[in-house]
């Protein structure tokens, strides 16, 4: 060690220890402490030049008390932390959870899995927790409005909390709304199907939760579930044996659709549904004055903008009086188009919006083929750190192509075009046991697997292993 002084805009500094067995950027770096001029900015005069950041100081013999010059502008000197620095390894699991950004699992309160996956699932839906957080706290006499609003403070709880978070007052509502989840027998409350879940807590939303206007803002004389969840169809009954019968047309709405599993190992989700949309019917003919064969044709004529598809799991066997679950995997895309289950006037006037997603992700493509090959596209940005598909739909509701009448209507898809947003999945071979997992897409486009109070980010590939086979995980319900 040899000691030094060294003068800097007017001031000395003595007796500054210099480690000749250390490089030039180590004694630069004492000297930023003292002085605030980092390294790259100083210029100290030695013999034969300046100071390098390599320089071997035992090379330029230092000698003790000797004084070096040195230039250079100070920047601002490093300023104390606001508050002690914590360490992760000093974190309670809370505070990790909530530095990790890990969302919040529920606890199982005895066979509640199939109500924690369900509220899960749903929470994948930003509008519908914007209509209901609002609502008073206060429960009244109304059951219906108790259950909507405990839902917004659960909702609440679970963005805020780091750790699992105990549903008892939503479990409590939901039971005295609907008495079935309050069934029990001698190990105590009976496991529940998630698909009766799902339709009591959006018969329950559909009366009470506030929908939305034009401009965005809760509105109370719209209802959250019509405009969001629910889809309207048409539908042709025609005579397959008397022709010349005029056919029958019906209007109906929807709030999910049934993918009713086909034969074979395994099925498509897409091809499942297709053939719910064509039945054919036995039904009295007053052309005829007998039974006669009737085809029954559905179109989709208003898409929501969170479509629902239900998978047909569960089946009464009537010979051996039990309820079974079909066990075969269906196949589900991550993205959806419903095009083949629309009417001709709807593909009309989503045709342009379709067409726009389709140019907006060709682009997408092209820029990221031009990223990987090492070129400068001045047309296309790839990475500016904007949510590309957020800025696509902004493009789309922006554009004026958009048919009025979609534009307009508050909730609904202008595409024909969905993403996967959740899926809820039921793990065993028997359909009164087994338990019941959560999948959701957060805004990031991270999955996380929701098993009760236990929550873990997931990869895209193990969702893709939902399709089920055996008494492995398996898809229940998927939300588009």
């Amino acid at each position: 060690m040899v000691k030094v002084s060294v003068k800097w805009a007017g001031k000395k500094f003595d007796d500054i220890e210099v480690d000749v067995s250390q490089p030039g950027l180590v004694f630069k770096s004492q000297l930023f402490a003292l002085t605030a001029v980092e390294p790259d900015r100083q210029k100290i005069l030695i013999k034969g030049g300046t100071l390098k950041d390599d320089t071997d100081m035992a090379s330029i013999g230092l000698k003790e008390g000797q004084v070096l010059m040195m230039m250079g502008t100070a920047g601002e000197l490093p300023k104390a932390p606001p508050a002690p620095i914590q360490f992760v390894e000093d974190l309670t699991d809370t505070q990790l959870a909530k530095a990790l950004k890990v969302p919040a699992g529920l606890t199982n309160l005895g066979n509640t899995c199939y109500m924690n996956a369900t509220l899960q699932c749903l929470r994948a839906v930003p509008e519908l927790q914007e209509s209901i957080k609002g609502l008073s706290a206060s429960f009244n006499q109304d059951a219906r409005s108790n259950l909507v609003k405990s839902m917004g403070s659960l909702y609440t709880q679970l963005e805020n909390s780091g750790d699992a978070v105990t549903p008892l007052v939503f479990l409590q509502v939901l039971r005295s709304n609907f008495q079935q989840f309050a069934e029990m027998n001698n190990q105590g409350f009976m496991q529940q199907d998630a698909e009766e879940c799902w339709g009591e807590i959006l018969s329950a939303l559909a009366d009470k939760a506030p929908g939305f206007s034009t401009s965005g803002d809760i509105d109370p004389s719209k209802k959250f579930i019509e405009q969001y969840f629910t889809g309207e169809t048409i539908s042709t009954m025609t005579c397959v044996d008397a022709p010349t019968e005029p056919p029958k047309v019906e209007v109906g709405t929807f709030r999910q659709l049934k993918a009713n599993i086909g034969s074979g190992v395994s099925t498509y989700m897409l091809t499942d549904l297709e053939s719910n949309f064509v039945e054919t019917i036995e039904k009295n003919s007053e052309t005829l004055g007998r039974t006669a064969t009737y085809k029954k044709t559905t179109k989709i004529t208003r898409l929501p903008a969170y479509l629902t598809v239900n998978f047909v799991r569960f089946q009464w066997k009537a010979s051996e009086r039990i309820k079974a679950k079909i066990l075969k995997r269906v196949k589900f895309p991550f993205e959806l188009d419903v095009s083949s289950l629309c009417d001709i006037r709807l593909l009309e006037k989503l045709s342009p919006a379709k067409l726009h997603l389709k140019k907006l992700e060709e682009e997408k493509a092209a820029a990221k083929k031009a990223q990987k090959a090492g070129t400068n596209s001045s047309a296309m940005d790839v990475d500016d750190g904007v949510d590309p598909d957020a800025v696509a739909q902004q493009a789309i509701m922006a554009s004026l192509s958009i048919d009025p009448s979609l534009a307009n209507d508050v909730g609904c898809n202008v595409s024909g075009q969905y993403e996967l947003v959740a899926v809820l999945t039921h793990v065993g071979r028997g359909a009164n046991s087994g338990h019941y997992i959560g999948w959701m897409k957060n805004a990031k486009g991270e999955w996380w697997k929701f098993d009760d109070d236990t929550v873990s980010m997931v990869n895209e590939e193990e969702i893709t292993k939902l399709e089920g086979g055996g008494g492995k995980s398996s898809v229940y319900y998927d939300l588009y």
